[in-house]
């Protein structure tokens, strides 16, 4: 933030960090253990008279000085450059911090150059006893850079208590201080006998190469079980958070670590095979094979090594965008752009959110991220996501996965990078234009008020049934939704009708062949079936969300039709899956899940969670997600172990999306006022009320289905980073179970009155017979029956056609009002009436819309 930017692209910062560092640090163990090999390496020539032995000391000293001094003081210096300028700030904290072990390092460095240089110089012209020592002293110089260095490195990882104390031996003297320099003193003894074996391999003669190969491989074997051994307890010493991060935590370590145990087994069983079986036919192929395994297996350590202490730079103190907690809580409030020194724009507009978000990508991304580079490709990683997905994705970042740091800037800012990388990287559109459903003809079934005895009301069990619309590869949820109905003989005292009368249904002609006879519901009085798997889809083509279902009422003796009427059976599988897991649209480009975002559901849940959800669809087996998750809609009991299914999808994705209104809901459900269904219809949105007022805003919703499974293992994570935004504690948002604790219609509508208040969030329903769906009047009247869905109350427009919703209240009293509203009660009753049989203030006059409805 106090510092310039290095503005990279294709390659990225953590191209060049990675590649300097390794070769270097490859080099540097080399440095070490080299030196010790050296001295062993003479005085086993001495003692055994050996001048061949003693020759290619000589000559590997050579090699030895031109590869760790000239070779390796050039990448050293490069590294310095290269951390400089991509991470300056953390750079000035290791100087100042550690500048008298810096300058103690230094001193150990100019002493390792004196030694070496007169070590090789003075070789075979210096009394032999004399000579060893001055190799001795060139090893133990070299092994107090490493101790030192290796303090200071181990101090990113496991900062211990410097971060609270500032103090240089609490930084210095950290968790992992002595097992790191433990597991690189025997890692550069191992890394001795590899590079040996290179020379080893070049000598001419036979039986010296036999030798120098067996001696070689010697190195490289015996330290290497204690290589191990240290390995384990360096990983042991770390505090459990970097651990989990290395073991589990960060998906992309797996791979990772598979090549860190493969190389391992490479180099010793190259060992053994070198000191046992080929010494004679060894070749300097095989050595180098080796010494590039070694590479790898470098490389794979210092890649695990950097993962561990993500999404830090410097454990507990600084994160990789170079800013410390402190920092990043004030550029959140007051935005990066605004306060970071050395940024040419400091506040973002329409006329430059694009040039924003460039400058937001090279202040926070362009450290690690390149663009079209080898090495953690930002447009590989993003390609996937429209504007919605990318900014959620920001939204998350350092909440669940803790790899990567939370954004470091204000709304404005996190939609402007996401704009920048979604449409100005990608091209992507901001978004898609409103959809124009068709217009579809709406049926008015006959009624004679004067001479009709009966009629039929009818209406679907769910609002609407959202299926996933995913196969072969998962089920979330299956197609299927409820109907009801209620025949009412007409008469003064108006009487239900259940026993000796069939109810038939059919879905509308051209539609499906989905057709049945409605079951007697004692406890419900009322009609009923479960589970009517109506399509969104026509056989001729397009996409109908609701579709309608004819039904008649017969007498079962004489078969004489008592009523007709027709309802909606609203059922849809528009869900945004695609809005983050990329693809698009199954049918029609309006809804369904596309194959290649539902195998991105797959993988990305595999990744999170270790499951192996993919190969199981993949082999053919649909993974049905409330097989392990629970969900009431479905009668599915889950495995008892994990959060039922609408805890682990809503507190999961509220993570992603915080801060928003209902267009949040949108985003998932198929309430997009936008989109292809429209779910959400009727009084409640002509009033201006939202799904939040209801249900909450999704970090309030989800809290509470998370409270309600608190002693589910997930719960408390995906609550972590969650804020309560209803104006109420979390301690004061109640737990829920998922559909059966909904909002109670009368924390609104006080003894049937008016509304009191616009918010029936935390006033849940005490128990399932008070949910709105399931509730009935004084008379056992379904409040449905009379008022429509919960979510499509008369009077309700629908998008496929105005009077598509609101079929029954046109067909029995000519608008679109509720059933009796306005005092007509003489829909059913056939009198007027001055009493309120069904429930209080059910006379009171409607304060809704005109009476003649839509």
């Amino acid at each position: 933030m106090n510092y310039p930017y290095w503005e990279l692209t294709t390659w990225g910062g953590g191209f060049f960090i990675a590649l300097i560092a390794v070769v270097h640090v490859y080099v540097a163990h080399f440095a070490v253990g080299g030196g010790l090999f050296l001295v062993l390496t003479e005085a086993r020539g001495h003692r055994l008279k050996d001048q061949g032995l003693l020759d290619y000391t000589r000559r590997h000293t050579k090699f030895f000085l031109l590869l760790t001094m000239v070779f390796g003081g050039l990448t050293g210096v490069a590294i310095w450059l290269t951390i400089s300028l991509l991470h300056p700030a953390a750079t000035s904290i290791l100087i100042h911090t550690f500048v008298f072990a810096w300058a103690t390092e230094w001193v150990c460095f100019v002493a390792e150059i004196v030694a070496l240089f007169v070590y090789y110089y003075t070789f075979g012209k210096m009394e032999p006893r004399r000579h060893l020592m001055i190799g001795w002293l060139y090893f133990i110089f070299a092994w107090l850079s490493l101790v030192i260095i290796g303090g200071i490195i181990a101090f990113m990882l496991t900062s211990g208590g410097w971060p609270a104390s500032g103090d240089f031996w609490d930084g210095f003297l950290n968790p992992s201080f002595v097992p790191s320099v433990a597991f690189r003193t025997f890692l550069a003894l191992v890394l001795a006998g590899v590079y040996g074996l290179l020379t080893a391999t070049a000598q001419a003669d036979p039986g010296l190469r036999t030798r120098l190969v067996r001696w070689c491989a010697a190195w490289l074997l015996a330290p290497f079980l204690l290589m191990l051994a240290t390995g384990w307890w360096y990983l042991a010493a770390l505090p459990d958070e970097p651990r989990q991060m290395i073991l589990r935590l960060n998906p992309e370590m797996a791979p990772v670590m598979q090549t860190l145990v493969l190389t391992a087994s490479a180099l010793f069983l190259g060992g053994l095979a070198l000191a046992f079986r080929l010494p004679r036919s060894a070749s300097q192929g095989l050595a180098l094979v080796l010494l590039i395994i070694g590479l790898f297996y470098m490389g794979s350590f210092e890649w695990l090594r950097e993962a561990g202490r993500r999404p830090h730079i410097i454990a507990g103190h600084m994160y990789s965008n170079s800013l410390t907690p402190a920092q990043m809580e004030r550029t959140q409030r007051e935005g990066l752009l605004k306060l970071a020194k050395w940024s040419k724009i400091k506040e973002v507009s329409e006329d430059n959110r694009q040039a924003a978000g460039r400058e937001l990508y090279n202040l926070l991304c362009s450290p690690c991220h390149s663009l079209g580079g080898p090495m953690n490709n930002l447009l590989a990683r993003t390609a996937k996501y429209g504007l919605v997905g990318l900014d959620s994705q920001l939204d998350g970042m350092g909440k669940l996965l803790g790899y990567m740091p939370p954004f470091a800037g204000n709304l404005e800012e996190r939609r402007a990078l996401a704009a920048f990388i979604a449409l100005g990287l990608h091209g992507k559109t901001a978004k898609p234009a409103a959809y124009q459903p068709p217009q579809m003809p709406t049926p008015a079934p006959a009624f004679d008020a004067a001479q009709d005895e009966y009629l039929l009301l009818a209406w679907p069990q769910r609002n609407l049934a959202a299926f996933s619309d995913a196969l072969p590869a998962w089920v979330l949820l299956p197609p299927g939704n409820g109907l009801r109905a209620l025949l009412i003989q007409r008469g003064e005292a108006p009487q239900i009708v259940g026993e000796g009368v069939e109810i038939s249904h059919r879905l509308e002609q051209g539609q499906s062949t989905l057709a049945g006879v409605l079951a007697w519901q004692v406890e419900g009085k009322s009609h009923g079936a479960n589970g009517l798997a109506a399509s969104p889809y026509p056989p001729a083509g397009g996409f109908n969300p609701y579709p309608l279902v004819e039904l008649k009422a017969k007498d079962q003796k004489t078969g004489r039709v008592l009523a007709a009427t027709s309802a909606v059976l609203p059922t849809s599988s528009e869900m945004g899956c695609k809005n983050c897991h990329g693809g698009g649209w199954r049918r029609e480009g309006l809804a369904g899940v596309a194959p290649a975002t539902a195998q991105d559901v797959l993988a990305v849940h595999d990744r999170i969670n270790r499951t192996k959800l993919a190969d199981q669809a993949k082999s053919g087996q649909p993974v049905r997600c409330a097989q392990c998750h629970a969900d009431p809609a479905q009668a599915a009991p889950g495995d008892g172990q994990r959060l039922s299914l609408s805890a682990a999808m809503h507190g999961f994705h509220a993570n992603y999306l915080t801060k928003r209104g209902e267009e949040a809901c949108g985003y998932c459900h198929p309430s997009d006022p936008a989109g292809a269904t429209r779910a959400y219809r009727g009084l409640h949105l002509e009033m201006g009320l939202g799904c939040t007022d209801c249900h909450g805003f999704l970090e309030d919703h989800a809290l509470g289905l998370l409270k309600g499974q608190a002693d589910k293992p997930r719960a408390a994570a995906l609550m972590a980073h969650l804020r309560p935004r209803a104006g109420l504690s979390l301690q004061e948002i109640k737990p829920r179970q998922p559909w059966q604790s909904l909002p109670d219609c009368l924390a609104c509508h006080q003894d049937y009155a008016a509304p009191t208040a616009n918010s029936a969030f935390n006033a849940w329903v005490d128990k399932p017979g008070d949910l709105f769906a399931a509730r009935g009047d004084q008379a056992g009247v379904r409040c449905a029956a009379c008022h429509g869905p919960a979510h499509a109350l008369y009077p309700a427009v629908n998008p496929y056609g105005p009077g598509r919703d609101v079929i029954q209240p046109r067909q029995y009293q000519g608008n679109a009002l509720p059933l009796g509203a306005a005092k007509n009660c003489k829909v059913c009753h056939t009198v007027d009436m001055d009493s309120e049989a069904h429930h209080p203030n059910s006379l009171r006059p409607v304060r809704s819309l005109p009476a003649e409805g839509p």
